[in-house]
């Protein structure tokens, strides 16, 4: 029986929503006394395990709670309440490029997040052709990222994400990160990383991109698990609800 790679169990988070304006200094005392606060409810409560080498997708409509979950897993967020429990080096794949500085090189940051990601600065060098050469980069990799496109900064941010030795994948929609062969390159790694033992957790709107990487998908619903179960048969319910 395979160990479990990601545990998660009674996963609540709450946001703090103020509705009330400050129009000015001086109005910033009696907002804070008068303040309307609204207590969002995100996640109610998760329980799943996702084994070693298994390959997850959470589906479900805007604002089920996708995101957030994400974004426990990789610790961005804190739980309210709950826990999460990651075992393994984790790579997360959310908003490819954000963690780039603009100002430094494509190499620069190569090095920079290749280091946030666990890799000693050694390591991270030793990867940087192999990371350039996946990116499809190397007659830009010198100049600052301030100057790429979107397309190109997801496409260095995916590169790094894969040649730090993770054994766990957290994925938000940024399968598509260029061109039809770049995304089918970017599916091979995925399909070989699943093969090789890694674990895998994504989101994705494209049911096509979750049947063809899938194993298992998670219907989220008003922050709750609705369906969880073999892929075809939750994205026809899903598609159908």
């Amino acid at each position: 029986m395979s160990e479990a790679a990601i545990l998660v169990s009674g996963l609540q988070k709450e946001f703090l929503l103020s509705h009330s304006g400050v129009g000015s200094l001086k109005t910033l005392a009696l907002w804070w006394k008068r303040r309307q606060l609204e207590h969002l409810q995100v996640l109610r409560g998760l329980d799943f395990v996702v084994t070693q080498g298994q390959c997850m997708a959470v589906v479900g409509r805007n604002g089920a709670g996708k995101s957030t979950l994400l974004s426990l897993l990789a610790r961005v967020y804190k739980p309210t309440s709950g826990t999460v429990e990651v075992k393994g080096r984790l790579a997360p794949l959310l908003e490819l490029g954000a963690g780039f500085h603009p100002d430094l090189t494509g190499l620069e940051n190569i090095l920079f997040n290749g280091m946030i990601l666990g890799l000693t600065r050694k390591e991270a060098m030793a990867r940087t052709d192999a990371i350039v050469e996946f990116a499809e980069l190397a007659h830009h990799i010198d100049s600052p990222v301030r100057t790429y496109s979107s397309g190109m900064l997801a496409r260095l941010g995916f590169s790094v994400a894969i040649h730090v030795d993770a054994e766990v994948l957290i994925v938000d929609e940024v399968l598509a990160v260029g061109d039809f062969a770049f995304e089918q390159k970017c599916y091979k790694h995925i399909e070989s990383f699943k093969a090789s033992g890694g674990t895998i957790l994504f989101v994705s709107h494209n049911m096509e991109a979750v049947r063809r990487v899938a194993d298992r998908v998670v219907w989220l619903k008003d922050g709750q698990i609705e369906m969880d179960g073999e892929p075809d048969a939750v994205i026809r319910a899903y598609e159908s609800g």
